[in-house]
């Protein structure tokens, strides 16, 4: 007689094979569970701590930052709500050490209706903009939108449909490509039949129109989304590391070597990297650092979850590792949240001194509302404590 893993497998493999996918199919059922490498722990390391906002009774979420050109001042955006909400602006002009009141911002930004994202580009003519998006999850009326600063964020136009496109976690990432102010960015929507649907769009000019989105990934049994884009050191490839939104297998990674025209078949990660809303950051020697929310796929058959489940974490490893599906060299526990899986969406930037400012958002304190929180640090610090734990 059949015990019940062996039935779960035995009916999603029945899904899968049933499954018409217009896209590539997932490489792998599962992916492997678990991991072996260390995990250097921060939780209590106060001293690298910094508290961009916190307001009582307010839930303050899903933080971007961008490193302005000057290399010392960072902007950060965030929505009063889960995933939406009107969008807070701050800034910090000593390296994330200490932070601005709250900014005053164009009135259009208190109706955002999704995660507001922030990105530095620069056109063919070397003109520098920002870019502030926020999606929208209405099936109908929905839009993503765009808010444009000229000035390096003091001032900013008020958000404006960019098409007649909705998207959620839009841009989830937005990098730029050989070709002078050409851009590449991705976002996902919830499509028929309970599918999930993966986006690229790209544009020409710098960021200030973009095209028709292209689908690169559908399915109703794999839900790829929030895709973290990444360079291979030579520019040659890039990466998309992927949150399975589904839970059925683990977080799954992409490549294209032309650009985003082709991508290969996605194919699961290692335990060490899975979770959601990868964001990527190369270190000053060469190595990766991805941060991510700390979630394996509870539903799939013998479930391992991770020692820091629900928490703001990060991964120190090569891009060969990613390559080539290896565990990496260490896993980051940043900060133990306290409520589920409501945490992280983190970003990061990269002093010039080699300083790394990550920051994040979650339930930092037990029965309380979420809120924004930074990490400085260097990473050869993180190198001794696990060399010392080792």
């Amino acid at each position: 007689m059949m015990n019940l893993n062996s039935v779960v497998v035995l009916i999603v493999s029945i899904m899968l094979s049933a499954c018409n996918y217009s896209e590539k199919r997932v490489s792998s059922v599962w992916g492997k569970q678990g991991f072996n490498i260390p995990i250097v722990d921060l939780n209590q390391e106060k001293q690298m701590q910094v508290i961009v906002d916190k307001e009582a009774g307010q839930y303050l979420g899903h933080p971007t930052t961008v490193l302005l050109e000057d290399n010392k001042t960072i902007l950060c955006v965030y929505p009063k709500g889960h995933g939406k909400g009107g969008i807070v602006y701050k800034k910090s002009s000593d390296g994330g050490l200490t932070w601005s009141d709250r900014l005053p911002t164009p009135e259009s930004w208190a109706t955002s209706k999704e995660v507001p994202t922030l990105y530095q580009t620069v056109d063919k003519d070397g003109i520098s903009r920002l870019l502030l998006f926020s999606g929208s999850q209405d099936y109908v009326g929905g839009a993503i939108r765009m808010s444009v600063s000229e000035d390096q964020g003091e001032s900013w136009s008020e958000l404006a449909s960019i098409g007649d496109y909705k998207g959620i976690v839009a841009m989830a990432d937005c990098i730029p490509l050989r070709t002078a102010g050409h851009y590449l960015a991705t976002f996902h929507i919830r499509g028929p039949e309970n599918s999930m649907i993966l986006y690229q769009v790209y544009s020409e000019d710098g960021g200030l129109n973009w095209g028709d989105p292209e689908e690169i990934y559908r399915s109703s049994i794999a839900h790829l989304c929030e895709g973290g884009l990444v360079y291979s050191p030579d520019s040659s490839e890039i990466a998309m590391l992927l949150r399975e939104n589904a839970k059925n297998y683990n977080s799954q990674i992409m490549f294209s070597n032309d650009e985003g025209k082709s991508w290969s078949a996605p194919k699961p990660m290692p335990g060490s990297l899975c979770g959601d809303r990868h964001q990527a950051i190369y270190l000053p020697n060469g190595r990766l650092l991805v941060q991510f929310r700390d979630i394996t796929p509870w539903n799939r058959p013998g479930n391992e979850h991770s020692p820091t489940e629900g928490d703001w974490v990060g991964w120190v490893g090569t891009w060969d590792d990613l390559k080539h599906g290896y565990e990496g060299q260490y896993r980051i526990r940043f900060k133990d949240n306290k409520k589920g899986g409501d945490a992280a969406y983190p970003a990061a930037e990269l002093l010039p001194d080699g300083t790394l400012v990550c920051t994040a958002y979650g339930h930092w304190d037990k029965g309380e509302e979420p809120y924004i929180l930074a990490f400085r640090f260097e990473i050869e610090a993180l190198d001794r404590i696990k060399n010392n734990r080792e």
